[in-house]
């Protein structure tokens, strides 16, 4: 896992009051960020939204309570001048983390979902091409994807979109190659994964739509006409001067 304390592994709700105003709802979070079962590499956190904003929170990293509104300051101060809350949540990383850590890393984080991919081309203009590399279903997040051209890798006209949560614990991305098209081509989308023992590879396999190919060929057949006329003017030339022989040029007569 990478990330300054990981990716978050797990994120449970739990309802604190909800006060229906407007529709809007007053919840709390407890939140495990974590790289290991090690617990400098836990990172606990308690936080307080209202109106989908949050105003406070209790993060294990400064083991204090902390407000961004003026309610939650308000509050942040009232917490931390208690001893009994204060306590209570410093030991919540250890309680609560530490005891459910070792169980997700059994249940969901040792798992994996390998990915499936398509390989295609939008309609385009012009002579640059677009070929998408779609990537679905995957788990964990952590994937690479990655082009090569006759397996060396593409450095050039690579963009992707962020990581997409379908919502459902999977995963996908969508990877996008500008390029032109030339004769010879072996494109390739290249797709690693730990749920893979091999990167998925899957090639273009050099077709070409109608459109590229004749473009190909033109360009070809101007190469090779632009190689005849050269040839011929050669030729011609060789022929016209061919018989003829020069003739030094008389010696100048001297003054007397």
């Amino acid at each position: 896992m990478s990330g300054t304390y990981g990716p978050l592994c797990a994120l449970l709700l739990l309802l604190m009051g909800l006060q229906m105003t407007d529709g809007y709802e007053n919840f709390a979070t407890l939140q495990c960020e974590f790289n290991s079962t090690q617990p400098q590499d836990i990172v606990f956190i308690n936080s307080y939204v209202y109106n989908k904003m949050e105003y406070a929170r209790f993060d294990s990293r400064v083991n204090r309570f902390v407000g961004y509104t003026k309610y939650g300051v308000y509050n942040a101060e009232r917490w931390n001048n208690d001893t009994a809350i204060l306590e209570r949540w410093r030991h919540q990383k250890e309680t609560y983390c530490g005891n459910n850590i070792p169980i997700w890393y059994d249940t969901m984080l040792s798992k994996s979902v390998e990915p499936y991919a398509v390989l295609n081309s939008p309609p385009s203009t012009g002579q640059t091409r677009i070929l998408v590399c779609s990537v679905y279903g995957f788990f964990p997040k952590h994937i690479s994807v990655s082009w090569t051209n006759n397996k060396i890798n593409i450095t050039t006209g690579v963009t992707s979109t962020d990581l997409l949560p379908d919502g459902d614990w999977y995963y996908q991305l969508h990877s996008h190659l500008e390029y032109q098209p030339r004769s010879g081509d072996q494109i390739s989308c290249v797709i690693e994964h730990m749920s893979l023992k091999d990167p998925l590879v899957l090639d273009w396999g050099g077709t070409l739509s109608s459109d590229d190919r004749l473009i190909i060929i033109l360009a070809s057949l101007g190469v090779v006409l632009g190689l005849v006329l050269s040839l011929a003017g050669f030729f011609f030339y060789k022929h016209r001067t061919k018989g003829y022989v020069l003739m030094p040029a008389a010696p100048e007569t001297p003054q007397s």
